[in-house]
């Protein structure tokens, strides 16, 4: 059964598995993070979800990266703004502002703690089933309808992801490209941006679905719609999460396959 949530809910460094299943905004949130099979240390990964109000909230998914054992602390700080944030149930533009002013902070302390971590980020602030998408290297956003119309999805900052908005590769080719791991856009440089997305209207049986590259490097676009567009929350977030760790740990002939820590937030309004 899912809880009411009044205060924000960090997720960060689960050494195996972590999920959560939240009423949150109007609506169910469910949570989910594993480390990548076989792999010591931290989860680089984290997430957070931060009610604003009963009818608003700040939901997000970080990815440290850097090539360091400290990557954790980057994706943790990042979350760690996002939670101080106190938002306006009235006001969106408070709100966004406020998680604007977030980000930038978190830049700062993970450029000033030196040990060369970073992270990506993709926010959403949520307001009375109108979102607005916020983000900063390869993790996603994306909006997907009941009958599995992609209604939303944010570029990837890289190489690869701008090759496939321009049209020059496609999804698949795009799958196996050799510099698919190649960010050039994170929090912890100087050359930070911070991309808004447009306002988007989520629908009753819509799914929203933020996503680290655990999820979007293993699993094709048509096959992550298809785990999501329907059925209850919880077992959605199973599917994806039990479809990604079978890619990793049993690898198979043209299908994508690369052991990393993933992280998954999908939201559905109730009403």
């Amino acid at each position: 059964m899912s809880r009411p949530i009044t205060t924000p809910v960090v997720i960060s460094e689960s050494l195996d598995y972590a999920l959560l299943h939240v009423r949150v905004a109007g609506g169910e949130a469910v949570v989910s993070s594993f480390r990548a099979p076989d792999k010591d240390g931290s989860n680089e990964d984290a997430a957070v979800v931060v009610p604003v109000g009963k009818r608003s909230a700040i939901m997000a998914v970080a990815d440290g990266v850097g090539g360091s054992r400290m990557a954790h602390t980057a994706s943790l700080a990042a979350v760690q703004a996002l939670a101080a944030i106190d938002g306006d149930p009235e006001d969106e533009n408070r709100t966004r502002a406020a998680i604007v002013n977030a980000i930038e902070q978190a830049n700062q302390a993970v450029l000033a703690s030196g040990n060369g971590s970073a992270t990506t980020l993709a926010v959403v602030e949520l307001h009375d089933h109108s979102l607005r998408p916020i983000h900063i290297g390869d993790s996603a956003v994306l909006v997907v309808g009941q009958r599995g119309r992609l209604k939303m999805q944010t570029v990837a900052h890289s190489p690869v992801g701008y090759a496939v908005e321009a049209g020059v590769i496609d999804e698949g080719e795009a799958m196996h490209h050799e510099d698919r791991h190649l960010v050039s856009n994170v929090i912890g440089s100087e050359d930070m941006r911070i991309e808004i997305g447009h306002h988007v209207t989520l629908a009753r049986r819509d799914t929203l679905v933020l996503a680290t590259d655990g999820v979007l490097d293993n699993l094709h676009l048509d096959e992550l719609i298809d785990a999501v567009r329907v059925g209850p929350l919880m077992k959605a977030a199973d599917k994806v999460m039990n479809a990604v760790q079978h890619r990793m740990l049993k690898p198979e002939r043209d299908d994508p396959s690369k052991p990393d820590d993933t992280t998954l937030i999908l939201y559905r309004r109730r009403r």
